[in-house]
């Protein structure tokens, strides 16, 4: 590995910690995601954040997720994350599952492996995160009930 390469491994970490030191499982090779994904039951929950090192993502989509995730009455069965630019393989492998165009960082939330909510960087990046985060509560009530 190169210092570069080093270098954005060592800053990903600190944002990915960001997510499972609040209780999101982190996904990181092609096979974690397969097998999550086929063991979920079709009445389970999963909020996908697909993270990223943008500022976007550090300033407004992890917050907005982890506040909401942890605060909101309704929650999801399941909290998971890939890191789009450091898993590459985990995050193509999720975005088969997700099915729309690949963008980080964003939001996905499943019932079984069935997307029922998807919230791309276009309605993140420069918007509120007091919307953001009504938006991923409405999610959450009409989905995770």
């Amino acid at each position: 590995m190169n210092g570069y390469e080093s270098y954005m491994r060592e800053l990903a970490q600190q944002m990915r910690s960001e997510l499972t030191e609040n209780g999101f499982k982190s996904l990181e090779t092609s096979d974690d995601v397969k097998g999550y994904m086929n063991d979920l039951k079709d009445d389970e929950t999963t909020f996908v954040v697909i993270n990223s090192t943008c500022g976007c993502a550090a300033g407004l989509a992890r917050p907005a997720a982890v506040a909401v995730a942890e605060q909101n009455e309704v929650k999801p069965t399941n909290k998971v994350t890939v890191f789009a630019g450091q898993d590459k393989e985990a995050t193509q492998t999720m975005r088969e599952y997700i099915q729309q165009v690949p963008s980080s960082p964003s939001y996905a939330l499943f019932k079984g492996q069935n997307l029922v909510h998807f919230i791309p960087r276009e309605h993140i990046e420069g918007r509120d995160i007091n919307d953001i985060a009504m938006d991923l509560k409405d999610a959450f009530d009409d989905h995770c009930q």
